[in-house]
């Protein structure tokens, strides 16, 4: 499928540059400058994730998010998702990755809608844009929000009850 997608940018890309070489020129000169601004902090988020669950004992991860501590996983997951900034082609890899250690759908999905909806990290610009009154009320609801996913997510795959 994959294959299927590449094809299709790449087909899109030589009628770009048939029909405007120079848009399409600058474009590929952006994407890149852009790319390069991003990667070094990129890969360090790679290599702190990646060494994090080397050193980390399945044993330890299962533990904690696991089938023996629901509750705990979910509120972990909710946690860390909440304070963490990391853009979703990593994390949802690296969900993929902790679901093959054993840990719960609803704790994944605690963390991932989590990262994707709330922003701790990122209430100083949120403020500044919305006011404190709305990044705190948006943040809460989409807290909540994230919760109820979860607990609908452990439902759906048996993890509850």
């Amino acid at each position: 499928m994959i294959k299927i997608f590449y094809a299709i940018v790449l087909i899109l890309s030589l009628v770009s540059l048939i029909v405007n070489k120079n848009k399409t020129e600058q474009a590929y000169k952006i994407a890149i400058q852009k790319l390069l601004n991003i990667l070094p902090s990129l890969l360090l988020m790679v290599i702190l994730v990646s060494v994090v669950l080397y050193f980390t004992p399945d044993k330890t991860i299962v533990n904690l998010l696991g089938k023996n501590n629901q509750f705990l996983g979910v509120v972990l997951g909710l946690f860390f998702g909440s304070i963490t900034l990391m853009p979703g082609f990593i994390a949802f890899p690296l969900a993929g990755i902790l679901l093959e250690k054993g840990v719960l759908y609803m704790v994944l999905s605690a963390f991932t809608s989590s990262l994707m909806l709330v922003g701790i990290l990122t209430y100083p610009i949120e403020k500044d844009y919305f006011g404190a009154k709305v990044t705190i009320m948006r943040n809460s609801i989409s807290l909540v929000i994230t919760a109820i996913i979860a607990l609908a997510t452990g439902l759906a795959f048996g993890e509850l009850f």
